[in-house]
């Protein structure tokens, strides 16, 4: 079974643990691994947020910088400074993210002023400007560790926030070292990262983690998070878990020695997010809602 939250977003709270809440992803980027380019334009990643909506999208989750593996991240140091230009491999600045997400979430705020909207950045420039234009969650795939001022900006905004492992960087992910016990590893370092978020003045209330499927975890060094993840309930905080279209689920589903492409990975990726429910997820973050809706479903009755 899973613990019950309410998720303090500031102005409001998201009940969390009665039913799965699905997080749908919009990618404002031209090279996020599954969906890059799709929804650079404005008009368009406004048109497919709204269909995630009627969906039945509980959260929307609108990211402008690929953190796909071998993507370049140069992130601030002590402060906002300048990074490469937008190029493929290249880092993403501040201000370009900023070009990209800012539009598409005042339009959906002005039309939905109801849809919860997360912004999906590790800077805290974009964390600001993101929920000053009506983002109420930041979600940060470095666990709040690198821009130093992200867990300051993040406690001052009052806003809810996801912190998520990950091991390295992007760029470093093919050829990190074997972790031993992942599990172990996740469940350790999260505590660690979560304490110290609230120590910066982040309260325990606003938080949510993410064992972060994928990031600085290879293929099959997944499948122990999965298959372990109702232990990550131990450190006391609502979970959200992202799965979808992952390269693991590529790998296994291989045909000809070849993974199965991104498009390719729905039914796969449905049988990680039951499970996932069934182990205590309170959120998955997806690509494809209407399928993990109905999903979702089904695991809440069996839960």
């Amino acid at each position: 079974m899973r613990s019950v939250f309410n998720w303090n977003l500031g102005s409001r709270s998201l009940e969390l643990g009665k039913r799965t809440l699905i997080m749908g992803v919009v990618n404002v980027t031209p090279d996020s691994f599954s969906d890059g380019g799709k929804f650079l334009d404005r008009d368009q990643a406004i048109a497919h947020a709204e269909r995630l909506l009627e969906e039945g999208a509980d959260i929307l989750d609108i990211g402008g910088e690929s953190t796909r593996p071998g993507a370049k991240v140069d992130p601030p140091s002590g402060s906002d400074k300048k990074i490469a230009p937008p190029n493929p491999g290249r880092a993403v600045t501040a201000d370009e993210e900023l070009r990209r997400v800012l539009p598409v979430i005042t339009e959906l705020k002005k039309k939905h002023p109801k849809a919860v909207l997360s912004v999906d950045t590790y800077k805290a420039a974009v964390a600001r400007a993101a929920v000053a234009a009506g983002a109420e969650i930041v979600n940060d795939i470095s666990g709040f560790r690198w821009d130093p001022q992200m867990a300051k900006t993040i406690a001052d905004l009052k806003c809810g926030a996801v912190l998520m492992h990950t091991r390295g960087r992007p760029e470093e992910w093919r050829t990190l070292p074997p972790p031993g016990d992942i599990v172990l590893l996740v469940k350790r370092e999260l505590k660690e990262w979560a304490e110290k978020a609230v120590l910066a003045g982040i309260r325990r209330e606003r938080i949510v983690l993410d064992p972060g499927f994928g990031f600085g975890k290879r293929l099959d060094e997944n499948y122990p998070l999965l298959s372990r993840f109702s232990e990550l309930q131990g450190a006391g905080f609502p979970l959200l878990a992202g799965t979808s279209r992952k390269s693991f689920i590529g790998h296994t589903l291989a045909k000809d020695g070849k993974d199965a492409p991104p498009e390719a990975r729905l039914y796969g990726t449905l049988a990680t997010q039951v499970a996932l429910i069934l182990k205590g997820a309170h959120i998955l973050r997806t690509h494809d809602v209407t399928p993990a809706v109905e999903a979702a479903k089904i695991a809440d009755a069996i839960v």
